[in-house]
């Protein structure tokens, strides 16, 4: 199987498909990031369903890149009889998906071998493919599948093949179109035409983007990835294109990410209004304040792309899983945890939203009151955490913060911008809690914060603690627990998140080191004054993107692999942040814009 580091990612805004350096689109969702899949070898093999276009010797392209600015995917083979690159991209969306592949010859003359293995409801069905007058027409259930090309098709063991030569100067394009199989067959595009029109649009929206300075270029490609990662009808983000590609090789920890997250929001907002994206930042605070509408005891920690709440899990047995890492899940039962935190985060984006360029609104005040009356009579319960944890419910230190977060922001809401509410109750909640984080989440032996009250484990989450404001940067107690987590779960300078063995997280197994953090311990060395310190890890982190500047959720250092679903917009949002402040070489709020926001 590829290694996940070997996927590229393209996209029309709606879904997104993974491809190879081998040249095989090994997974695509359609019409949705979270619908059935219907190329299915990222979990499986081959016959689970791909997509190959590659010449016949195949093996790896020997270079491949993005289009500048652009999610236009080029890769180039150079073979014994010439040089060819195939051309790969998906135009944003209209009525119905396209994904578009254009063979070039460059130089001399290729032979090109072309699979297509249709297999959707991940893998599970085997559609009825009929040649027409454009090529071939695949139906199974609600959905249909047409393939567009003037190259030369054959049925072959339940797939379409294609052989061809391509010469020098010759462009052989491919168009794959999902649509309902209910309605009449769609328009054919041009490739050609689409193709400007996907670069255009590209160029355009990147073009809006003030980022300069040294980490420019992968601040505007991790940018492009979250930008891919957006649902347009709603505006929600999704984690990540994939689902249970494993944290650990040949193990359990494999979850669906295809949904959004409510803790991803602050992030979110305060990376994109720092590159000038407010059209987007309104969007996602939009369906934020959708998702969320209702009871507040119902606050769930993640929703589906258009805000469903129902997100129930289940196993897959018939997918081998990557790597044979099983089981493979869709769903995700996370969704129905207790995790305190998610008040907080909450809370906080919309305190950014008053403090940015979007404008208030009473409705938005209306809910963050409701959120933070219930909070009062719930905060000191215990929870599952933010990682989601499926052992017994604690008192997570990093839950108690997030809640001081939520009566923080409110406060100020009050005091500084002059909305209604008990301040002075909520003002009293706050300190109360502070007080018991400071006394019942520190160790003072060990001059470190804590996993959880009562327990001497630590959990990189309490990075966070001088960046929502709990703590000044250079608190001596941020220092002992920057240094704490550096002794105790740093693997070759990058952070796990916790120790799994000592964490009782109700799962066996180990993990990667965890992305994110790793970007959240840049931010605490700078804000430390470590500012060497900080460059050095920021700058060895850049180093672990894949040859086209994607990131996934988790590294392996011992094996140098990828681990976890990808491409994921937790590690860009933190390599964005990581970037603006190492370039302002200051640190800022969360509830505060970055400067030029």
């Amino acid at each position: 199987m590829a290694r996940i580091e070997d996927y590229a990612m393209v996209g029309d805004l709606h879904t997104a498909a993974l491809i190879s350096r081998e040249g095989s689109v090994d997974w695509l969702c359609l019409p949705r990031f979270d619908s059935p899949a219907c190329f299915n070898a990222l979990l499986d093999t081959p016959s689970a369903g791909r997509w190959l276009l590659a010449p016949v010797n195949g093996g790896k392209c020997t270079r491949r890149r993005y289009q500048p600015g652009t999610l236009i995917l080029e890769s180039e083979w150079d073979t014994p009889d010439g040089q060819v690159r195939i051309i790969d991209f998906m135009p944003p969306r209209d009525e119905v998906a396209d994904i578009v592949r254009i063979v070039v010859g460059i130089r001399g003359q290729v032979r090109i071998r072309g699979e297509l293995a249709l297999r959707f409801d991940y893998g599970h069905i085997v559609p009825w493919v009929r040649r027409d007058h454009y090529g071939v027409h695949a139906v199974a259930g609600p959905d249909a599948a047409y393939l567009v090309t003037q190259a030369p098709l054959r049925g072959e063991k339940f797939q379409t093949v294609s052989d061809f030569t391509v010469h020098e100067g010759e462009r052989v394009p491919f168009v794959l179109t999902w649509a309902p199989s209910h309605v009449r067959r769609p328009r054919s595009v041009n490739a050609e035409e689409v193709l400007q029109a996907t670069e255009e649009f590209w160029l355009e929206w990147t073009e809006k983007c003030p980022v300069n300075g040294p980490y420019s270029e992968a601040v505007q490609r991790s940018l492009i990835t979250l930008k891919a990662l957006t649902y347009a009808p709603t505006g929600g983000i999704v984690a990540a294109v994939t689902t249970s590609l494993p944290e650990q090789l040949g193990g359990p920890r494999n979850w669906d990410y295809r949904y959004c997250w409510l803790r991803d929001a602050t992030l979110t907002l305060q990376a994109l209004l720092a590159a000038g994206y407010t059209d987007e930042a309104a969007a996602w605070r939009d369906w934020l304040l959708r998702a969320i509408a209702g009871d507040p005891a119902d606050l769930q920690i993640m929703y589906g792309i258009h805000g469903e709440r129902r997100l129930p899990e289940m196993q897959l047995p018939w997918l081998a899983g990557y790597e044979n890492s099983k089981p493979v899940r869709i769903g995700n039962a996370a969704a129905d945890q207790l995790q305190l935190d998610v008040w907080g985060e909450v809370l906080d984006c919309l305190s950014l939203t008053r403090n940015s360029l979007l404008r208030h609104t009473d409705e938005a005040w209306d809910v963050q009151i409701a959120l933070m009356e219930y909070l009062e009579g719930a905060w000191d319960q215990p929870d599952n955490g933010l990682w989601e944890m499926r052992g017994p419910r604690r008192h997570f230190t990093h839950s108690k913060v997030m809640a001081w977060v939520a009566a923080d922001r409110m406060v100020k809401g009050v005091r500084e911008s002059g909305l209604p509410g008990p301040a002075d109750r909520w003002e009293a909640l706050r300190d109360r809690i502070h007080h018991e984080v400071m006394t019942k989440g520190f160790d003072v032996g060990r001059n470190t914060f804590t996993q959880s009250y009562g327990r001497p484990e630590l959990d990189a989450s309490l990075l966070l603690i001088p960046r929502v404001g709990f703590l000044p940067p250079d608190h001596p107690r941020v220092i002992g627990t920057i240094d704490a987590i550096q002794r105790e779960l740093s693997r070759d300078g990058f952070l796990l998140r916790y120790q799994p063995e000592y964490s009782d997280d109700g799962l066996p197994g180990d993990e990667g080191v965890f992305l994110a953090c790793s970007f959240w311990m840049v931010e605490a060395l700078l804000g430390a004054g470590r500012h060497s310190e900080a460059k050095d890890l920021f700058e060895r982190l850049l180093a672990l993107r894949n040859d086209v500047g994607l990131l996934s959720e988790e590294f392996h250092v011992g094996d140098n692999r990828h681990l976890g679903n990808t491409p994921q917009a937790f590690s860009h949002f933190a390599l964005v942040l990581s970037a603006l402040e190492l370039e302002e070489d200051t640190v800022h709020r969360s509830d505060t814009p970055l400067r030029g926001s």
